[in-house]
């Protein structure tokens, strides 16, 4: 089969960024295992952005340069203190991106401590890449590296082409795809899907092998 992407899967946990609407009902903390929650899922759950997943793919970039977790946290607290421990206590204007009074509160209380360099922890490690784990790692999740910006930085160079990186213009509606039908219709119309796609597939075959 030639093809580089044959299937996207499990969504389980996906949810809609959308500044206009109030999803706070169905946000929940565990959209992202807890080694690689951004701290604003842990302190706010107010809403998700994409800056969210900047961080947590940040942590993978960090895993790569040395195949060990960055944030291996056992819970809750002790994730929020070893993300403090690597990059130093939020400051002042760093808090105000956090919407929760107590956790604003809680991290006020702690001692403050230092942000690491990026270099004494992987020393082996390509400057550029540091550079832009840096970036990704931000604690004010306004202040982080965007998607579009992170694909450009110099470190992805090698395989940056932004002509097969659109981004999309318009923001998805869905709003036509929400029909309140009876189980047995929906599961007809999904069956009836699935006949239309295999009927496809064998008149593809079909041609392939004439031309054969």
């Amino acid at each position: 089969m030639n093809c580089v992407l044959k299937a996207i899967c499990d969504f389980g946990l996906a949810r809609v960024s959308d500044p206009r609407t109030d999803h706070t009902g169905f946000l929940t903390e565990y959209v992202a295992t807890r080694w690689y929650r951004a701290p604003e899922v842990m302190l706010n759950s107010k809403g998700y952005t994409k800056s969210m997943d900047v961080w947590s793919v940040g942590c993978i970039l960090a895993e790569m340069l040395n195949n060990r977790p960055l944030f291996p946290g056992k819970h809750y607290l002790d994730q929020l203190n070893l993300i403090l421990a690597v990059i130093g206590s939020p400051s002042e204007e760093d808090l105000k991106c956090i919407m929760n009074e107590k956790a604003r509160s809680y991290l006020k209380s702690l001692s403050q401590k230092p942000k690491l360099e990026w270099a004494s922890l992987y020393p082996e490690a390509d400057p550029r890449a540091l550079d832009l784990l840096d970036k990704m790692l931000t604690f004010d999740p306004n202040k982080r590296i965007t998607v579009e910006e992170a694909l450009a930085h110099p470190y992805l160079d090698e395989y940056y082409d932004p002509n097969e990186e659109p981004v999309c213009e318009h923001p998805f509606t869905y709003e036509m795809e929400l029909d309140d039908l009876p189980k047995e219709q929906l599961k007809e119309l999904i069956w009836l899907e699935a006949e239309l796609h295999r009927t496809r597939l064998q008149e593809e075959a079909a041609k392939s092998a004439s031309v054969a």
